[in-house]
């Protein structure tokens, strides 16, 4: 195929993934069509496929409403919120210890300033969780606030370009939540001394989504996993994150349909890196986790592909030997540096385990977090399909190149 036929197909894959209704949340139909792709794509390429189900969370937003007399305030509800219908108090807390010491059980809960910085992990989350997010959530399941509204300001390191951003999403937190700006939330302050209503329309709904894994050469002893998460956060288009990195999964794919080297190749799309249960990758490691000691190298691709600036390349507990093939092989590709470390990609899947890994991302990874990321805005016109092709035409290089 022609150079420029694999753009034309890369750019195809691209509207596609980011076309599919309503999106590519985890566990939604447009992410069940979006794995479907990457299957029927690999399967005639001769890789074993495995699209084994597991179960996971998807949810519906409707209307919410929060009015103290003729008063109303514009809120968003959390992804995975419970309902309610609520004529209460409102209780407000800027702190940890404010909210240690305040009553508000059965009130609606402003929670606004020092307390919103950073977006809660949910209770469950067991790849990082830190011990003040758990002691939050548990002061409020505690203290049983009748609805929960947080007010934030934009925080790109932790939730991308979202402002605001919603402080908890997690559907296995039990109390019903929105979201506001800090300025609305200053505005419902006014008001404490009044009662509001407060209503929110959602529903949960329990539902499967899969990982889509594909194997060559399946019986190795040694065998390189090339990762992307096929999953876009909530409503956002995901044309960056990360329709960029499956489309690079799949031109990689079809580059090594006829590998024949001495290691088994394993093309993972991850299911769930922007879900709050990291599903998908708790499904991995729980049936693939026995064979991470045959891993040489994992390498992951997030973000990959922005208009501006070139591609990036960081790594993780690789060996000298490893570092030194992935020099020379990327630096025979103009568009491709070595980047910062990015702490935060399904490649900590594997680092947590002792595997040696790669991060391939953006160089401008920054300006895309704080812009674009998760986002309506991440649309196909932020993405170079040009890199798409240069960063899979490196990793098949380095493919061949790697140790047994």
């Amino acid at each position: 195929m022609h150079h420029e036929e694999v753009i034309t197909e890369a750019e195809g894959w691209l509207h596609t993934l980011t076309r599919v209704v309503p999106n590519r949340r985890t566990g939604s139909s447009g992410n069940r069509d979006a794995c479907a792709l990457f299957a029927d794509t690999l399967e005639p390429l001769g890789y074993l496929v495995d699209t084994t189900p597991f179960s996971t969370l998807d949810y519906v937003r409707g209307d919410v409403s929060l009015i103290c007399r003729n008063h109303t305030f514009e809120l968003s509800i959390s992804p995975y919120s419970l309902p309610c219908d609520v004529a209460a108090a409102m209780v407000v807390v800027s702190t940890v210890r404010e909210l240690e010491a305040c009553t508000c059980a059965d009130r609606v809960l402003l929670m606004t300033g020092e307390i919103c910085a950073e977006q809660l992990m949910p209770k469950n989350f067991v790849f990082y969780n830190p011990s003040h997010h758990k002691h939050i959530l548990a002061l409020l399941e505690e203290k049983r606030p009748a609805a929960i509204i947080t007010a934030t300001k934009k925080n790109p390191g932790l939730v991308g370009a979202l402002d605001p951003f919603p402080l908890i999403v997690d559907g296995d937190f039990s109390i019903p939540c929105a979201f506001c700006t800090d300025a609305v939330g200053t505005q419902i302050a006014s008001h404490l001394q009044e009662q509001f209503a407060m209503k929110i329309s959602a529903e949960r709904i329990p539902t499967i989504s899969w990982n889509v894994l594909a194997r060559k050469n399946p019986h190795a002893k040694s065998k390189v996993v090339i990762t992307a998460h096929i999953d876009a956060y909530e409503d956002a288009p995901g044309a960056c994150d990360n329709a960029s990195g499956i489309i690079v999964l799949l031109l990689l794919a079809k580059s090594l349909a006829d590998y024949d080297g001495p290691l088994g190749i394993e093309v993972v799309a991850l299911n769930g890196e922007d879900h709050y249960s990291a599903a998908g990758q708790m499904d991995y490691l729980a049936r693939y986790g026995n064979d991470l000691e045959q891993v040489v190298l994992a390498i992951n691709i997030d973000d990959v592909g922005y208009i501006r600036g070139r591609s990036a390349y960081s790594s993780y507990q690789c060996s000298t030997g490893i570092k030194q093939r992935a020099a020379e092989v990327f630096a025979a590709f103009d568009g491709i540096v070595e980047g910062a470390p990015w702490p935060n990609g399904d490649h900590m899947l594997f680092v947590q385990q002792g595997v040696p890994a790669l991060a391939v991302t953006s160089e401008n990874l920054s300006e895309l977090m704080s812009m674009i990321t998760h986002t309506n805005k991440d649309t196909p016109d932020q993405v170079d399909c040009e890199k798409l092709v240069e960063v899979a035409q490196a990793l098949e290089r380095l493919i061949h190149r790697l140790p047994c």
